[in-house]
């Protein structure tokens, strides 16, 4: 005998011990930290593809501002972080192509840096240091910086006496 799994269906049938009633699943509560994250992830990834629709800007953009609620709910009052995304999140999607996707970008990284507020419990995200922020280096000053290594390492072992 096979049993529906839809409640409306089978009006009869005993769920969770009630009729009627679907069945009382409590799934774990997903951490808002995360969650606010992985969105942030789908915008400022560097393999997350450009949102093609305006519909996906509007999607991801409600995303983040329920994001930016939720962590607002847990950091103090008047935090710099706090009003900045509060900012961002009152301001409807700009029109247009471009426009949007900046607008995308600038609230992703306003939560981004009030999950950072949030996860250090501090009124000032720590990437924030005198109203800038610290830019990641490119790959050129990468290889610049190890090249001047090694080459210290070559004038280093060069001017050692050998015995």
């Amino acid at each position: 005998m096979r049993l529906s799994l839809d409640p409306r269906r089978g009006g009869s049938q005993a769920v969770d011990g009630r009729a009627g009633r679907p069945p009382a699943i409590t799934a774990p509560e997903r951490n808002c930290l995360v969650a606010a994250s992985e969105t942030v992830t789908l915008v400022l990834g560097e393999d997350s593809p450009v949102p093609e629709t305006a519909a996906d800007v509007e999607d991801l953009a409600r995303c983040l501002r329920g994001h930016v609620a939720q962590l607002g709910a847990r950091t103090e009052p008047g935090t710099p972080a706090l009003l900045h995304a509060q900012q961002l999140c009152s301001n409807g999607t700009p029109e247009g192509f471009m426009p949007s996707r900046v607008y995308l970008v600038k609230l992703a990284e306003a939560t981004q840096e009030l999950t950072a507020c949030v996860e250090r419990g501090a009124s000032e995200p720590i990437s924030l240091r005198h109203g800038q922020r610290w830019r990641r280096p490119t790959v050129n000053v990468l290889r610049g910086v190890v090249f001047a290594v090694a080459l210290a390492c070559v004038v280093l072992a060069a001017s050692v006496p050998r015995p």
